[in-house]
């Protein structure tokens, strides 16, 4: 298990590794950084560097963590990526249902592959389907989100590069914001930010604000209008772990 620093999870899993750009929002990513720092280190599973590589030894890894926990799922690549066998996300769902006392976040860019493969995949209600939307003109993921079996639907707006006017907020259960960081990171305007958080209101959906970003994110911090917003989809059943016989 890897502890997270991300502001709205607890620990990552990496089935799988590596991916490719696809939109603006790809532009300056993290895990393409992270991965090449990896790799010079000699961690076996970034051996390829941010090349797509599946990591079947990773597959029980939730099983083993008995405490539960919100975890992150592929952090560093996109588990619908187009090369990613549609028989290994079926495992890596297989696990996330028999681990049903964690809570899982799963988050992609290729919104309609998601649509496309959904109907093959588990949706037990531990698993919180998202997709990455950066501008407006990327908005149609959203649409392709809320047309998946999924239980719990989520955007993250990061790194949010435009306004985003006339979301529309329909089955959707929760709403990240956060500007881009990095030494090269694009500016996010508080006008954009206060917006979404209006449709998020008048929508009745938590809305969670995770950083200005910035070249210095901490020193920009997390406060939107005097406040840290850090509201979330309310998590049902039980989540404790089976006894260990």
């Amino acid at each position: 298990m890897a502890r997270s620093a991300i502001e709205w999870t607890e620990a990552t899993w990496n089935p799988v590794t590596g991916c490719n750009k696809v939109s603006p929002g790809c532009k300056h990513c993290y895990a393409e950084v992270m991965a090449r720092r990896l790799e010079a280190m000699g961690q076996p599973n970034y051996r390829n560097g941010f090349e797509l590589t599946l990591h079947p030894h990773m597959l029980g890894r939730p099983l083993a963590w008995r405490r539960p926990q919100m975890i992150f799922v592929n952090s560093m690549s996109d588990l619908f990526h187009e090369s990613v066998p549609v028989e290994f996300i079926q495992e890596v769902f297989g696990v996330m249902a028999r681990a049903h006392w964690q809570t899982f976040q799963v988050l992609t860019k290729r919104a309609e592959r998601l649509e496309e493969i959904g109907p093959r995949l588990p949706w037990p209600d531990n698993v919180w389907m998202g997709v990455s939307v950066e501008r407006e003109d990327y908005a149609s993921r959203i649409d392709h989100l809320r047309r998946t079996p999924a239980q719990v639907r989520f955007l993250s707006l990061e790194p949010l590069l435009g306004p985003m006017p006339g979301l529309d907020l329909r089955r959707v259960d929760w709403v990240i914001v956060g500007g881009e960081s990095g030494p090269h990171a694009r500016p996010m305007d508080e006008a954009w930010v206060l917006d979404i958080l209006r449709q998020c209101r008048a929508a009745g959906v938590p809305f969670f604000f995770k950083q200005w970003g910035g070249r210095h994110k901490k020193t920009a911090g997390r406060r939107l209008r005097g406040r840290i917003w850090e509201e979330m989809p309310v998590r049902k059943g039980d989540r404790r772990a089976p006894a260990t016989p």
